[in-house]
């Protein structure tokens, strides 16, 4: 019985973290089960680095056909849950087809990432940046971990780029407002 619980337990564990993440501010964020967590703060234009670590069920490997890194921005609608609109996606490979059979460490960075809206929770819509790691397995299915990030807007702005972002503001409105009243009908 214990093999039959065994085969469902993923290959091994992934641990995502950022290289400043001792020193960096943290904000707390509201999970979909209600509970809240602590996330690290990043503002736009700045860089996003640190480690992803994987380590393999003791006495096995994980093959695998590839391991990528994907910083995502993305906004959902509550009542379309699980339908993402990702206004923001950057990829990086991190390894080639292969096999882990200790733990192994990646570096990773997104350098001067242009995140355009703060991180929002609101009653209708949710915006949110997180970091996907994928290890991509073929037939057995790929082993998938996210790592929440919050973004706020870097407070000493230029008058112009205020007016800009305001400007992005409000078409992010209208595009809500949009998207809102098709749901509807």
């Amino acid at each position: 019985m214990n093999f039959i619980i065994g085969a469902f337990k993923p290959a091994g564990n992934i641990s995502i973290t950022f290289s400043d993440e001792k020193t960096r501010k943290k904000v707390p964020m509201k999970k979909e089960n209600g509970q809240s967590v602590m996330v690290p703060l990043f503002q736009s234009q700045e860089n996003i680095a640190g480690k992803i670590s994987i380590e393999p069920v003791q006495g096995k490997k994980v093959e695998h056909n590839g391991i990528k890194i994907e910083l995502l921005g993305q906004i959902e609608m509550y009542f379309d849950r699980g339908n993402f609109y990702d206004f923001t996606s950057l990829v990086r490979e991190l390894d080639v087809p292969g096999e882990i059979y200790e733990r192994k460490t990646y570096p990773f960075e997104f350098s001067m990432v242009e995140m355009p809206y703060e991180t929002y929770n609101g009653v209708n819509v949710r915006l949110r940046y997180v970091l996907k790691v994928t290890i991509n397995r073929g037939y057995a299915g790929s082993i998938v971990e996210y790592q929440d990030f919050a973004v706020i807007l870097s407070l000493s702005l230029t008058h112009t780029h205020t007016h800009t972002q305001r400007r992005a503001h409000v078409d992010f409105e209208l595009f809500i407002q949009k998207h809102l009243k098709y749901y509807q009908e």
